[in-house]
């Protein structure tokens, strides 16, 4: 959500002092995941990972109504999305981290010498030292105006009515863009829109729009929105496709990365990765929400649990005109999120199949996970095969580590969470009803085909 917040520009503007190169084919970046717990409880680092992903799938549901200044769960170092990459802004480059994110779309950094991270004291991190850009130190460095056509990538048509000093009878307008405020499912950042350069081995891109974060909430890298929208990395880009594979969270600190990487300029029409199965993407809603039109919908046509077609409501698999219902695709949300009336079926089928095995309820308590069994006298345990069916037949056959994890001793759980609110059938739902999460999707190559509109992948180890 961006909202205005006037009093930062005086702030900023004492802070703050064309063409590119021929594109590459590919740019591959290494991601990385580096996530720090306080307790080595595997109890409590699931009750902690359950919760961030529930708390992510609010905000991304109903970002008007799950302001993230009420959320009071502890974050680690990038344990809130868990995948990184580093970039290069300015003339000279500046390195910084970024989180990846499919969720959404404004990429941002933290941005002065007077950069403030609230509630930022997480395990290692020291909110003081913090890496940030130097705008002063970069020859590129611009503020974005009022008048500038980006100004309104994040404010709409009526950016002006935001810049109280314009007069919209005349052109003559110096006033900067107003300060942009984007809540996340667990924090917050707000600061002043930048053109600057984007610097990669053999490439580079000017006047490039990014934030430029004075202060935040719980955030203490920037984020790399890779979303649908105007002002995101694969637009300004102008990239055909991207693609990633992400390494399996071994909730560590093992340097181990896996691929992210970047296909810029037009290809060659519709030209598909071999090994790669494809489903198209949905169409993006047509409503002022702009978090819904940054989504990445897609259509699950089904769900298999054991060769068993669970039976789901068919109004929450479909997305309607409103964003409402449907699936989509985020790198930010650890978990899997169903709706209730997604979930319920699908974990009712999992303790049928599982009938044998004891319920382990106080494991589900703890960690806010379930269905969870206790394995304890069984020695060869078989579990049912969990597949998402997709438009065109494209299936998602999950490995057992994707959905099934084992959480203490001989208590395993189920990876996907829930709202415990129920909602019937007959009740009106706000936002995708199934977000498809970074755990379920750890050792796939994932592709993004945006230039034509689909959607792929396949299993990968991705180390």
């Amino acid at each position: 959500m961006v909202t205005s917040a006037l009093c930062f520009v005086s702030l900023f503007s004492l802070l703050l002092l064309s063409s590119s190169s021929p594109l590459p084919s590919t740019i591959k970046l290494p991601l990385y995941h580096s996530t720090k717990f306080q307790s080595s409880d595997p109890l409590l680092v699931f009750q902690h990972l359950s919760s961030l992903s529930l708390s992510r799938a609010r905000q991304l549901k109903s970002p008007a109504k799950h302001s993230s200044s009420l959320v009071d769960i502890p974050l680690y170092s990038r344990s809130y999305g868990g995948y990184s990459i580093s970039l290069s802004f300015g003339t000279p480059p500046q390195p910084l981290k970024f989180v990846m994110d499919t969720g959404s779309s404004l990429v941002w950094f933290p941005c002065t010498s007077r950069y403030l991270c609230s509630r930022c004291n997480f395990v290692n991190v020291d909110p003081t030292k913090i890496p940030t850009f130097l705008p002063k130190q970069s020859s590129s460095s611009k503020l974005i105006g009022c008048r500038n056509p980006k100004c309104a990538w994040i404010y709409g048509p009526s950016v002006l009515s935001k810049c109280q000093d314009c007069n919209p009878s005349t052109q003559n307008c110096t006033q900067t863009c107003p300060p942009y405020i984007v809540e996340y499912g667990l924090g917050s950042t707000t600061g002043l829109l930048l053109s600057e350069t984007l610097d990669f081995p053999n490439q580079t891109v000017t006047d490039f729009l990014v934030g430029c974060s004075i202060f935040s909430t719980r955030q203490p890298e920037g984020i790399a929105g890779f979303g649908r929208s105007s002002e995101s990395m694969p637009s300004q880009f102008g990239l055909r496709k991207f693609a990633y594979c992400l390494v399996s969270r071994r909730y560590d600190d093992t340097p181990t990365s896996g691929d992210l990487i970047l296909f810029p300029g037009s290809g060659k029409g519709d030209t598909k990765t071999q090994g790669l199965d494809y489903t198209p993407f949905s169409k993006n809603p047509n409503v002022s929400n702009a978090v819904f039109q940054s989504h990445y919908y897609v259509s699950l046509r089904k769900i298999i649990v054991g060769g068993k077609h669970v039976k789901v409501p068919h109004s929450l698999l479909v997305s309607g005109s409103d964003g409402n219902g449907g699936t989509i695709v985020d790198s930010g949300t650890t978990f899997t999120f169903m709706e209730s009336a997604v979930f319920e079926p699908v974990a009712q089928e999992f303790v049928k199949q599982l009938a044998n095995f004891t319920p382990a309820t106080d494991i589900q308590n703890l960690t806010g996970l379930r269905p969870c069994f206790n394995l304890s006298g069984h020695e060869n345990a078989l579990f049912p095969d969990l597949v998402f069916q997709f438009k065109g037949g494209a299936k998602m056959k999950l490995p057992l580590a994707n959905y099934i994890t084992l959480i203490d001793q001989d208590v395993v759980c189920l990876t996907i969470v829930t709202d415990n609110n129920v909602i019937g059938p007959e009740q009106v739902r706000e936002g995708p009803a199934i977000i498809l999460g970074s755990f379920q999707q750890q050792n796939y190559y994932i592709e993004y085909d945006l230039e034509n509109n689909r959607f792929g992948f396949k299993r990968q180890q991705c180390a």
